[in-house]
C-alpha cells in the first residue's frame, strides 16, 4: 500500500475539486449558484428570516414553483434552513446557514455590480448588435 505525503494529498483534493473538469461536482452547485432566483433568495435572506410570502413579495416576478424550487435546492445545499412553527396556519420561516451567511458577501457584490453596470452593459449590447 503505497502512502502519500502531504503535498500529493493538497494536489489530489485540488483536482477532486476542479471546476475545470467534466466530473467536479462544484459544477453543480456553480449552476445552482448563478441561477438568478438563488442570487435573489441569498440576498434578501440577509435581512433575517422570512416566510415563502414575503420573500415572493420581495423578489418581483418569481412564480411560487420557481421560488419553491430554489429554496428547496438551497436548503439541500445547507445553504438555508426551513424552519416549521406549528401555529394555525402552520408557519414556515426560511433563514440563512452560517455557510449561506459566508456566500452573502460575493452574492450581493455580484448583483451590485450588475446594478452598478447595467448602463455599460446595455451601451456594449447596443455597438455589438449594430455590428450584427
Amino acid at each position: 500500500m503505497a502512502t502519500t505525503t502531504a503535498g500529493q494529498r493538497r494536489e489530489q483534493a485540488k483536482r477532486d475539486y476542479d471546476a475545470f473538469l467534466v466530473g467536479c461536482p462544484t459544477r453543480e452547485l456553480l449552476s445552482t449558484l448563478t441561477d438568478k432566483w438563488a442570487a435573489l433568495v441569498i440576498a434578501a435572506l440577509a435581512d433575517g428570516p422570512q416566510r415563502h410570502s414575503e420573500l415572493a413579495r420581495r423578489i418581483a416576478g418569481v412564480s411560487q414553483k420557481m421560488l419553491t424550487q430554489t429554496l428547496r435546492t438551497l436548503e439541500r445545499d445547507g445553504l438555508l434552513t426551513r424552519t416549521v412553527t406549528a401555529s394555525v396556519p402552520t408557519r414556515v420561516d426560511y433563514a440563512l446557514t452560517p455557510l449561506g451567511h459566508d456566500l452573502f458577501p460575493v452574492m450581493v457584490a455580484i448583483k451590485t455590480w450588475a446594478e452598478a453596470h447595467m448602463d455599460r452593459v446595455f451601451q456594449a449590447r447596443a455597438q455589438f448588435d449594430a455590428r450584427s
